[in-house]
């Protein structure tokens, strides 16, 4: 179905007040007044819906109401460096079909190219995950957001969640199937303290400076490779997030 997001101050008991954007958007499908469309309040509740009474696009009326189904049991949160060109738009847009909470840009000492228009840039990356969320069936808007420097993002990222995951292409020792594995096998991830939070950090074009790993390892991140091959600074996080969509049973209906 259809799927459009409004906010929950919009939603009443048995109607929803739709934007003049979603108005308009639903005038030029021309839906009958028979056809159910989804609306989402951003906070992991649909409400399944047909046009209200006036017929005319600014209401609908409320038919049935679940959660949403399209968010993961964890919660996580991508961290990642400034890219060049539209690879940036492109891996928000795989993150947010994947299951990302959050994602936010961070400066690394390799990055090529950090947007002129910072504020410019995260207002477009986030319509691309408004859009993204409509296509794929969120229960919620990821915000896309600015980290700051490297030494900020890091910090933040080890403080707020119980993993962190720091893929670095020089690591020798820990190996996302191994590490995922060790941190969500089928008995643990049923366990009272099982990890439902993990941030996920990549890297630029570059990758990472040596003492940016130490860094990271330093605030109690965990250092990670993706394998023997160097994958673009777009495809990096796509692969970590469906690894860890994968272990987590997140790909299971």
């Amino acid at each position: 179905m259809i799927r459009f997001f409004t906010a929950p101050e919009d939603i009443s008991k048995n109607s929803i007040q739709l934007s003049s954007e979603d108005s308009e958007h639903i005038r030029s499908l021309r839906l009958r007044p028979d056809e159910l469309f989804v609306v989402c309040d951003g906070n992991g509740n649909d409400y399944v819906c047909r046009l209200g009474k006036r017929n005319d696009g600014t209401s609908a009326e409320i038919t049935d109401r679940y959660p949403s189904l399209g968010e993961p049991s964890i919660a996580c949160k991508l961290y990642m460096a400034y890219s060049k060109g539209e690879r940036l738009d492109y891996a928000v847009q795989k993150a947010v079909e994947l299951g990302a909470y959050e994602i936010i840009l961070f400066e690394s000492e390799r990055c090529i190219a950090v947007p002129r228009d910072i504020p410019k840039k995260i207002a477009r990356l986030q319509r691309i995950s408004l859009e993204t969320a409509k296509q794929c069936g969120r229960g919620i808007i990821p915000k896309v957001t600015s980290g700051g420097s490297f030494e900020t993002a890091i910090s933040e990222a080890v403080k707020i969640s119980a993993l962190s995951l720091f893929f670095y292409e020089c690591e020798d020792n820990n190996f996302i199937k191994t590490v995922l594995e060790q941190h969500f096998s089928p008995l643990r991830l049923h366990e009272e303290y099982a990890i439902n939070t993990v941030s996920i950090i990549t890297g630029p074009e570059g990758g990472f400076e040596p003492d940016e790993a130490r860094f990271a390892r330093s605030k109690g991140a965990c250092t990670v490779s993706l394998g023997s091959r160097v994958l673009r600074s777009e495809t990096a996080p796509v692969i970590a997030l469906a690894a860890l969509m994968y272990h987590t049973g997140n790909m299971e209906k």
